[in-house]
């Protein structure tokens, strides 16, 4: 219920704060927008499109999932206006010619962070070493599939190469597929623990943080907007990806565990 309210009352600022200034701003006609982005944001542009169908006449489409999978699917010849994904996947899409040059704008960054069930005990991850025996002692462990292309995933394998557990974890890691939350797991007590950006952990309901990956072991993801080449509305769009790095949104970004724009 708590983030039920901090959500919507970032929601209610973002109206009253940016609302008449977007939509009196507004040089586009109503358009229907096709959202494409990575799970790691979704809970924050789920606010923030619903203000943004509020303060103006258009309407947003969104498709969330792993930036693999995105990737892949764009890669393929689907469609869409806006994209959200980690930096080195859209500048690749850039080269690709699926974005267009010059509209990448950075949003956000985040770290990766350690979730447990809510009302256990929460392990050291302090140190390398304190994580290490952190993960030993855990029964399961879950985190993205590196094989799909997540960045936090791929790195979090090789955080523990350099730990020098990847065989003992791979026994009881599962590797999931990015379509949900980790942390979902670790809530309905199916598995330990989980390892994903903080973003992804903190609106899960039966969860905890336990902090961030400790040191040199982390991860700071920065994830970016572009318009596709494609893109049927790029008025619109480009309206949309303003209204994502206003002051207002960013309060909502941050609210989700990430720092906005390029700080």
């Amino acid at each position: 219920m708590k983030l039920l309210r901090r959500r919507l009352l970032y929601l209610s600022r973002i109206a009253l704060t940016i609302g008449f200034a977007i939509a009196l701003a507004s040089t586009a006609q109503a358009a229907e927008l096709k959202l494409m982005s990575t799970s790691a944001m979704k809970v924050a542009l789920i606010d923030l499109t619903t203000a943004f169908e509020h303060a103006t006449k258009h309407k947003v489409t969104a498709t969330y999932g792993n930036p693999g999978v995105i990737r892949g699917r764009i890669l393929a010849g689907e469609p869409m206006d806006v994209l959200v994904l980690p930096e080195l996947g859209l500048d690749d899409l850039v080269k690709q010619g699926k974005i267009v040059a010059g509209s990448k704008i950075i949003l956000a960054r985040s770290v990766l962070g350690v979730a447990v069930r809510a009302g256990t005990p929460k392990p050291d991850i302090s140190t390398p070493e304190a994580l290490k025996r952190a993960l030993l002692a855990a029964k399961s462990a879950v985190y993205t599939d590196p094989a799909l292309g997540s960045p936090g995933g791929i790195h979090f394998a090789k955080v523990l190469e350099r730990l020098g557990i990847a065989e003992e974890m791979k026994r009881k890691s599962k590797l999931h597929d990015g379509t949900s939350f980790n942390a979902e797991f670790v809530a309905r007590g199916e598995i330990e623990i989980s390892i994903q950006p903080i973003s992804e952990i903190l609106p899960v309901q039966g969860v905890e943080l336990v902090g961030p990956l400790p040191g040199d072991l982390q991860l700071t993801i920065v994830f970016a907007t572009g318009i596709g080449t494609g893109a049927k509305e790029q008025p619109a769009a480009k309206e949309f990806i303003k209204f994502l790095t206003l002051p207002a949104a960013a309060a909502v970004i941050k609210a989700t565990g990430m720092e906005p724009g390029g700080s």
